[in-house]
């Protein structure tokens, strides 16, 4: 837990350097007008899962083309969070790219880490979902900041041999103390999520079952609905096994750790699936947050021409397909799902692209509640790091 404290602490310290930034990030200057030779490297920091080059299944391998094709050798950083990623590409000249969530990407335009992109560039930019095209957590002022990648729910992930019969259909089962269907506690048996943005999971339960509290949005929050959320955490807390933030250390813990039930993306319930194991995923009835992903260019990119050839392969049908398929995604280019042998003709429904507009995505809380209010009338994000992280670490 040590270096994960850390890495938040780092990161909230950050987070209050970015809030005193104005918007739209550092001047880029003029943007490329053609892309030149390639460096010869590309270095993404990545969720995992989403860089595969067939390491850990053959069928799944979208880097070993690209890199005989441009001869840009890629380099992945997995990271686990996004207030990682946030710190990983803060002030760094090391990373070309980041496959940023929608609570990360705005706070790295406004500290200046990531460049504006240069869409015309981008020849494939026309096949990109019209409904991510100028999505306002990678877009500032009509300029945008990367290139979509993929979005999907967090799910609730569950072991059939416990739950049998009656698979859960409520987050209840990890925010309360109950009995499971096998006849034991769910006490030391589930998991949550290790980043400040599980708060608004909490949030978005209580929106269901706490009505009165007048929750609207899990991301804008005032003082009262903020403080009923951290109570139910803290609640939490006494039944959470690991808050994990390692995609393969959680599938490892519902394989050999007694998992029954967490929250986890469609990932892990993939891969596990895939090796016989007995879980499966569900989005409950009070609905799930989740994230649209950006692949967005460093401000001190070293191999930007690798990084615009890496942004427009990104979007190949094949790619995005393939990746739909091995993380549970939705792709950011609808043409992806037709004809793709590993996603299937039903895959991109049963990821959830009929329910875009239920999705509750990921993005960063402000005190003026994202731009709809005064200043003061939501708590703002870096209360988030250092709330959540007393949470978790029992206090």
């Amino acid at each position: 837990m040590r270096p994960r404290k850390l890495i938040l602490l780092v990161t909230a310290f950050a987070l209050l350097a970015t809030a005193c930034t104005s918007s739209g990030g550092e001047e880029s200057g003029d943007l490329p007008t053609e892309i030149g030779e390639g460096e010869g490297n590309v270095v993404i920091v990545s969720w995992a899962g989403y860089i595969e080059r067939g390491d850990t299944d053959p069928a799944f391998d979208w880097v070993t083309q690209f890199e005989e094709e441009t001869g840009c050798m890629v380099e992945n950083k997995v990271a686990g969070t996004s207030d990682e990623m946030v710190a990983l590409m803060t002030g760094s000249d090391e990373y070309d790219l980041v496959t940023a969530s929608g609570d990360s990407s705005l706070r790295l335009i406004a500290g200046g880490s990531v460049q504006e992109v240069n869409i015309d560039l981008i020849e494939s930019w026309d096949t990109v979902d019209p409904r991510l095209q100028d999505a306002e957590w990678h877009t500032v002022d009509g300029a945008h900041y990367g290139v979509p990648y993929s979005s999907g729910f967090n799910v609730l992930g569950y072991n059939t041999e416990v739950f049998g019969d009656t698979p859960p259909d409520s987050w209840s089962v990890v925010f309360e103390e109950t009995t499971l269907p096998d006849g034991e506690s769910n006490a030391g048996r589930i998991q949550a999520y290790d980043g400040p943005i599980y708060i608004a999971d909490a949030a978005l339960y209580l929106s269901a079952t706490e009505p009165d509290l007048g929750i609207e949005d899990p991301y804008q929050l005032n003082t009262e609905q903020y403080e009923a959320a951290l109570n139910l955490l803290r609640q939490q807390r006494e039944l959470v096994g690991r808050y994990w933030h390692d995609a393969f250390i959680q599938i490892d813990d519902f394989t050999n750790e007694g998992v029954a039930a967490s929250s986890t993306w469609p990932f892990q319930t993939n891969v596990l699936q895939a090796g016989g194991a007995p879980i499966d995923k569900v989005v409950p009835v009070e609905g799930a947050t989740g994230w649209a992903d950006t692949t967005m260019m460093s401000s001190n990119a070293p191999n930007p021409n690798c990084a615009y050839m890496w942004m427009e392969w990104s979007l190949n049908p094949k790619l995005q397909g393939d990746l739909a398929a091995w993380f549970g995604t939705v792709p950011a280019v609808p043409a992806a799902c037709e004809g793709n042998e590993l996603l299937g003709p039903d895959g991109c429904a049963n990821n959830g692209s009929e329910s875009f507009d239920e999705i509750l995505f990921w993005k960063t809380p402000t005190d003026d509640c994202n731009g709809t209010a005064e200043a003061g009338s939501c708590v703002p994000y870096h209360e988030w790091v250092t709330d959540y992280l007393a949470v978790i670490g029992g206090r």
